[in-house]
């Protein structure tokens, strides 16, 4: 069964899609329909739905917590993995990589087969022979590079 976390993502994504890239909703009617807590709506937006992924979320407090999610259309794939690379930072963890390439996949910016590449480089068990204080750091490093081959072809 998929996590918690991913579930909201994909019913927000889908709502979106379903609505030219715009979500407008209670965070307290959206925990309602999901069944778990507003603060679990409001871990999602602020890992899943930043403006690094492409995306701007207003909020306003009382009355529910209004929510409301754009996408942010960015003009041609390599203009996104532009973007991306710019707004990395020096490092990054498993999960957010995991995030991006699964937004790329979203946007059809990559393709399954480069996503599966991009995932096993990076990953963990990848990285084991690292020092786990460098670990993030060494999967920003590949991760930047591998994106920079992606623009380039």
């Amino acid at each position: 069964m998929a996590r918690l976390s991913d579930y909201i993502e994909a019913l927000l994504k889908d709502m979106m899609d379903q609505n030219n890239g715009l979500v407008e909703i209670s965070r307290n009617s959206l925990a309602d329909r999901i069944n778990c807590v507003p603060s679990q709506i409001t871990y999602v937006l602020a890992t899943r739905f930043t403006n690094d992924q492409g995306y701007l979320v207003e909020s306003r407090r009382g009355g529910g917590g209004m929510i409301r999610i754009r996408r942010v259309e960015l003009a041609t794939p390599t203009q996104y993995l532009m973007h991306t690379l710019n707004n990395i930072g020096d490092s990054l963890s498993q999960h957010q990589a995991e995030v991006l390439v699964r937004n790329f996949c979203d946007y059809d910016i990559i393709h399954e087969r480069e996503a599966r590449l991009l995932l096993s480089a990076t990953a963990d068990r990848s990285l084991s022979d690292v020092p786990i204080e460098l670990k993030d750091r060494v999967r920003m490093v590949i991760f930047k590079n591998m994106l920079t081959s992606l623009i380039v072809r």
